[in-house]
């Protein structure tokens, strides 16, 4: 299986997550990639540090996500809901191969995630077609109103679905000290144990 980590800025949490997994299940398949990432930035030091207290050694480069990435993975684990719903919303053709690590282990709120992602897909539905139809008719600014006002019961559905989910976010240490930096491992380690868990279950 093919397994990618998502987080911001693939310095901190889903290098993190990309290298316990490496370590605790080497056949498989891991990369790791951010939303909002440069192209071959070292990983945070802190990062580093935290990881050779454990006694492993981090040698990574950050990516971006690409479609070429979400190809090739089978299994997309992101560290927030808000990565998660940012992945839906760029790349709709893959959301079934996106989930929170927190969520994909612990299986709850699947009915709801469900929900979510058809109200997210009518939503750029809708979106999509009311711009083409009046576009031409409007200014932007008016535009920009009589969109929001043609989508606020879709955009009312997605907030009262979202309010019923539970928190899945792994907290993003950057700018914090080691002690934070810490607490983020140790979270992620917990979750990449009940993921290592899963996966080995799944296999036999």
């Amino acid at each position: 299986m093919n397994i990618l980590f998502v987080c911001t800025g693939n310095t901190c949490r889903s290098p993190m997550a990309e290298t316990l997994l490496k370590q605790k299940l080497p056949k498989a398949n891991v990369q790791s990639a951010g939303i909002f990432a440069g192209e071959k930035q070292r990983a945070n030091q802190h990062t580093i540090t935290v990881l050779k207290n454990k006694d492993i050694k981090l040698a990574h480069e950050s990516q971006p996500i690409t479609a070429r990435l979400l190809n090739w993975a089978d299994l997309v684990l992101t560290m927030t809901t808000q990565h998660k719903q940012s992945l839906i919303l760029q790349y709709p053709d893959y959301t079934d191969k996106f989930f929170t690590l927190k969520e994909y282990v612990s299986e709850a709120d699947k009915e709801v995630w469900a929900e979510l992602k058809k109200v997210y897909a009518n939503y750029e539905e809708k979106r999509f077609k009311f711009i083409q139809e009046n576009q031409h008719k409007f200014d932007n600014t008016i535009l920009d109103q009589k969109l929001g006002e043609h989508l606020q019961s879709d955009i009312e559905k997605i907030q009262q679905l979202e309010s019923n989910l539970i928190s899945y976010d792994i907290s993003d240490p950057f700018g914090g000290d080691l002690t934070v930096y810490e607490k983020t491992l140790d979270e992620i380690e917990l979750y990449v144990n009940m993921l290592v868990e899963k996966l080995s279950k799944s296999e036999n």
